[in-house]
């Protein structure tokens, strides 16, 4: 599953996008559109921008695999409390395993190692998924998995664990197995529990753990993992604008020096931190001259059609959004989308992303006939690759029916649409999720709204509790 980046509409019709996922395109694109999703807040409005460009996601974290398509062997040795497991396969013909995780080496000096360990795996796992071998990919996430499993059945709960961990639960993100993620997640957060904060690696495992919380709708445990990350931060660095003064004086310095090329990977990583920095404490205007300056860049080393422009496009146009300049991001989101459909062609399922995105722009725009059109087409699109129980399939349709609703559908329709949803979201988030909150109340609304008593006192009811719950949780 892959993420998408949508304006927030008014709360009568709210809805959340999926938080959190990677791109997966054709060779022509292997480091251009692959993008991990950052979860931006501030007062004003509730974001992401696609933060970590292609090629960058697991930069630092990472974990070796030598393993490849088919069989996957499992080799483990205890010694006393410690641990070490290989992971191979049938490009091994002579049986030299690599060392998956070894827990009785030093973690200071092996830190660049372990991180390349990371990077192999994930490398792995993205270029399974591309090639369309999915069962490879499980497969080899699973081994990885067992091994460092057995390692904590063994006793070894550090940061090479967590961080592992973190790598896995990204794999399945790509694969949009998220009730794999979901249990993953409660793996890894008793892990980082008994963590101290000067753990190296730490604050990217909890960054990357807000952003899947949000992709499951957990929003609760997202904010609580990026705030122990940005306190980590605080520490080491300062407060949020000594960091990103210091950010932009290190581009400075380096644009000064003419050492480094403009497009250096270095660099764009830079410029892109610094504006999901600047977002996330509310200066979005500076944060949009730095994604500008990134599109720029793109644009005159790469050409005006390059993929790799999606992501600093659809980053641009969600921060248009926030800013309520709807005009703007419905011309970059287009812009992305033609460029897209030239690499992809119109019924892969990346493209939905940026098109249910543009789908709430037109809405906001009041082009709701549009929107519409555009928001059945992503159904189309989406029930065919993801499933029509799927929580893509369940966004889709909770968009779809904020729009007809404003077109003036028949209320029927619209709340079996609803329960549609609710279905799905029970499925995915849990019965007591607070997207099933969300949309129990809108189910409540056309029930009382087309006079059907007996079937909306039971899910009153239900809604009431879910309120008092959720209320609590906020007071606690």
């Amino acid at each position: 599953m892959a993420a998408s980046l949508l304006p927030c509409p008014p709360s009568s019709n709210n809805y959340r996008m999926g938080q959190l996922c990677l791109h997966m395109h054709p060779d022509q694109l292997q480091k251009s559109i692959m993008c991990l999703s950052v979860h931006i807040q501030s007062k004003a409005c509730n974001r992401k921008l696609y933060m970590i460009p292609g090629g960058a996601i697991s930069d630092r974290h990472v974990l070796r695999t030598s393993a490849s398509a088919g069989s996957i062997e499992l080799d483990s040795t205890h010694q006393g409390n410690e641990a070490s497991f290989s992971v191979w396969g049938p490009n091994d013909p002579q049986g030299r395993s690599k060392k998956l995780l070894d827990c009785s080496r030093n973690p200071l000096e092996d830190t660049t190692d372990f991180e390349g360990q990371l990077q192999e795996l994930f490398d792995e796992v993205k270029t399974m998924i591309k090639m369309g071998n999915e069962n490879d990919a499980i497969d080899l996430l699973r081994a990885n998995y067992e091994a460092v499993k057995e390692q904590m059945d063994s006793g070894a709960r550090g940061i090479e664990q967590a961080a592992t961990l973190d790598v896995i639960a990204l794999g399945y993100i790509a694969i949009g197995d998220l009730k794999m993620v979901g249990s993953l997640l409660d793996v890894l957060d008793e892990v980082v529990d008994g963590l101290k904060d000067d753990e190296l690696l730490l604050d990217s495992v909890l960054t990357h753990m807000g952003s899947m919380y949000s992709a499951l709708g957990k929003f609760e445990d997202s904010m609580l993992a990026y705030r122990r990350s940005l306190e980590i931060l605080e520490r080491e660095y300062g407060n949020a604008d000594e960091a990103i003064q210091l950010y932009i004086n290190a581009l400075q310095v380096l644009k000064d020096s003419k050492g480094m090329p403009l497009d250096d990977n270095v660099m764009e990583k830079m410029r892109i931190e610094v504006a999901e920095l600047l977002h996330l404490v509310g200066r979005g205007k500076e944060g949009r001259k730095l994604l500008e300056e990134c599109l720029f860049i793109t644009e005159k080393y790469k050409g005006k059609e390059h993929p790799s422009l999606v992501t600093y496009l659809v980053n641009l146009a969600t921060s248009f959004s926030c800013s309520k300049n709807f005009v703007e991001a419905e011309r970059l989101l287009r812009r992305s989308l033609q460029i897209m459909l030239k690499t992809v062609g119109p019924n892969d399922q990346s493209i939905t992303f940026p098109m249910l995105n543009l789908a709430v722009t037109l809405h906001n725009l009041n082009q709701h006939e549009e929107a519409e059109q555009v928001a059945v087409e992503v159904l189309r699109i989406r029930e065919k690759a993801f499933g029509k129980e799927s929580l893509p399939v369940g966004e889709a349709l909770d968009c779809l029916v904020s729009i007809q609703s404003k077109l003036g559908k028949d209320d029927i329709e619209l709340l079996e649409l609803l329960k549609r949803v609710l279905a799905i979201q029970e499925k995915g988030f849990g019965s007591e999720s607070e997207e099933v909150m969300q949309t129990l109340n809108k189910i409540v609304f056309y029930l009382d709204k087309m006079g059907m008593r007996d079937e909306k006192f039971p899910m009153q009811r239900r809604l009431s509790m879910l309120r008092t719950k959720y209320k609590h949780m906020v007071q606690y």
